[in-house]
Parts: C-alpha cells; structure tokens; sequence
C-alpha cells in the first residue's frame, strides 16, 4: 500500500485489511519478534493489532512518512512498549500447581497431634534411650556426631537407638520415624 492509497483509504474493507497484511505483515511480525524477545505469539498478536488499527483508523497516517511501513513500526513499537508495561504492572499470575500444594489445616492438625504423642512417649524412654533419640531424630545429628556429643562409642549409639525405636514402637503403634521428622499414621499410610 502506498503513501497516497493510504491517505486516500478511509473506508474499512477487508481487501485493504489483506493488502496491508500481505506487504507488511511479515516484517512487522520479525520487527516485533525482536521487540518481545522471541515470543512468537505476542509478536502475532501485536503485528494483527497494529494491521487492525490501521486498517480502522487510516485517517491516522498523516503523510508525514514517504511510506506506510515507517508508520506501522512505529506504531507497532508503541504497542510493544504498552503491551510489555501492562504486563509488568499486573502482579505474577499464579498456576494451579502452587495452589495444588497448599498445606491442608487438617494435615496441619494432625502433625500437631503426632508432635505430642510423640514427645510424651520419648518422655517415658530411659535417659540414655532418650538422649541419642533427641540428638539423632530432633537435633539431624549423625550417628558418630550424636557419639561424640554424648560421649560414647558410635555402635552404642546406634544400639540404643534401635531399642528406643523398639519401645516407642510399641508405645505408638502406627507410627514410623524418619531423621528430623516423625511421621503419623496418616504419613505411614501414604507412603
């Protein structure tokens, strides 16, 4: 389309729609995909926006360009540079995946639950049972850190601590213990 069928051009009809696309779509559209840093999809949508508001507004061109093309850049520019301020301006969109992951109170409630029973029962073990369970399950101490810490061999250690396993197993039916966690019921089952 050229500077004079542009100005002359107030009528919207769909052939000056596809002659605007067919000479100037495709180097809009590289232009644009240079301004939106290879988005192809908002490139698209900003080359059809700046053909739609030329083909409805020719009356804008003002003759000041030997050509249209100038024109349509420079409006394609002003669309990019809006187009990415409104996208800075809206806050992050959140996925459903994040929202999928929300904590459930009841999970909360229950953990508090298992917390209790939980120390209740380590309360009842010897203080020697009791010592190497706190350092190993509670404090995420290692078996030779807990050795150290108490002052005793590591195999000492490690002995206590599978006859204090076995006591609070008997105390908590259902639950299983895991480093720096202790898991309920619930967490048994799922897992």
């Amino acid at each position: 389309m050229t500077t004079a069928t542009a100005a002359a051009t107030v009528t919207t009809d769909e052939r000056t729609l596809q002659e605007l696309q067919r000479e100037h779509g495709p180097a809009l559209f590289s232009f644009l995909l240079g301004l939106t840093y290879g988005d192809r999809q908002r490139a698209e949508d900003l080359a059809q926006e700046t053909l739609v508001r030329a083909w409805l507004h020719p009356e804008a061109f003002d003759g000041s360009y030997a050509s249209i093309r100038p024109w349509l850049f420079t409006v394609a520019r002003r669309l990019a540079i809006d187009a990415r301020r409104s996208r800075l301006a809206r806050p992050a969109e959140i996925g459903d995946g994040v929202l999928a992951v929300t904590p459930d109170p009841s999970d909360a409630t229950a953990s508090a639950e298992a917390a209790l029973d939980v120390r209740a029962a380590v309360r009842e073990l010897s203080p020697e049972h009791r010592a190497v369970l706190v350092r190993l399950y509670f404090h995420g101490l290692t078996v030779n850190e807990a050795a150290v810490d108490l002052g005793i061999p590591a195999g000492t250690v490690k002995s206590r601590s599978h006859y204090a396993l076995r006591q609070l197993g008997r105390s908590l039916p259902g639950y299983r213990p895991r480093r720096g966690v202790v898991a309920g019921p619930r967490a048994a089952a799922a897992q």
